[in-house]
């Protein structure tokens, strides 16, 4: 019941946010595109959480080396092994079978629920409050409305993120020999808020959002425009094909954009403080110059080709499905 809740509550925010449009606009009149004007928002947040379920399902193995490569040698050591993806996915599924492969899933889907459905269905209602034609809206226009949707869905969904990065270190330190901190995501919840207090659920919120800005702002606003692209110039129709080729291409540029702040949030987030009270990282900043001062500049891309690796086909499988499930539906494309 409180799930239905919080899905009527992102319905409400889109409504109580629509004066942000028109201030982006200059105060013009609020015009949404005639196909679009009277869809109800509540089928496309169900059909966001639906693709995103079915996308984080099947590239999560991919996310999960990503973490664990971004984890590597932020023991300040200078002497740390160097590695790669294939290494460090062969050596999960050689100590913790395949279904290692798979630890975290359940709050990486949690998150999502939340998630993708405020930041897909928030963009696409402030992009055509913004203008009717969103093949004639301009592109820096799109990433700003992009980067602002991601915010706000990040900053929600940011405790969820939180213990989906703890649980998938945690498999890292049962490879080492040492005990997990949790044993379930509702176990890390309660442990997360017994040890570091309530707001400790929102520990990295600065890099999560930061990341979440750069990320939507690539991937929305160049799946959106790449897809506006093809279309117009007549390369593919509204299917399949115009879709695959917006998403490798919004993929590319949001893995480019948000990889040094997917490093960071990542390693804020899976600190704890010790016994003493002892952290790794004071800020985002103290992560930033350490990372690069111990292991060099090229550490801030760390996990580029996972990332860029899932996030192609994250985005192709879940806005081929979500394309797909708003024709069935009725609804007018994204």
């Amino acid at each position: 019941m409180s799930f239905f809740f919080q899905k009527q509550r992102i319905v409400d925010n889109l409504g109580a946010l629509h004066l942000f449009c028109v201030l982006l606009r200059g105060g013009g009149t609020m015009k949404a595109s005639q196909g679009q004007e009277h869809e109800p928002a509540l089928p496309k947040i169900l059909l966001t959480s639906l693709s995103a379920m079915v996308a984080e399902t099947t590239t999560f193995p991919i996310d999960l080396t990503k973490t664990r490569l971004q984890l590597h040698g932020e023991s300040l050591s200078s002497s740390t092994r160097p590695t790669n993806a294939f290494r460090v996915a062969s050596e999960i599924v050689r100590e913790q079978g395949p279904l290692g492969l798979y630890k975290g899933l359940s709050p990486a889907i949690l998150r999502h629920l939340f998630y993708t459905p405020i930041r897909i269905v928030g963009y696409e209602h402030f992009r055509n409050v913004v203008c009717a034609d969103a093949g004639s809206l301009s592109l820096s226009a799109k990433a700003l409305v992009g980067g602002i949707s991601g915010v706000m869905a990040q900053v929600v969904a940011s405790p969820a993120d939180l213990v989906k990065v703890r649980m998938q270190a945690d498999g890292r330190m049962v490879s080492q020999g040492r005990q997990p901190r949790y044993s379930g995501p509702f176990d890390a919840l309660n442990k997360i808020v017994h040890t570091e207090g309530f707001k400790g659920l929102w520990k990295g919120v600065f890099p999560n959002v930061q990341r979440a800005f750069l990320v939507n702002m690539g991937e929305l606003a160049c799946y959106d425009h790449a897809k506006c692209f093809v279309i117009q110039n007549q390369i593919a129709r509204d299917n399949i094909f115009a879709h695959t080729l917006a998403s490798i291409m919004s993929g590319l540029s949001a893995t480019a954009l948000s990889c040094p702040a997917d490093v960071v949030k990542t390693r804020m987030m899976n600190q704890a403080a010790g016994k003493e009270g002892k952290i790794m990282y004071t800020s985002s900043y103290d992560c930033l110059v350490k990372t690069v001062r111990i292991e060099g500049l090229r550490a801030l891309w760390k996990g580029f080709f996972p990332t860029w690796a899932r996030l192609g086909p994250w985005q192709f499988v879940f806005w081929v499905s979500y394309e797909k499930l708003r024709q069935i539906s009725g609804l007018s494309s994204f």
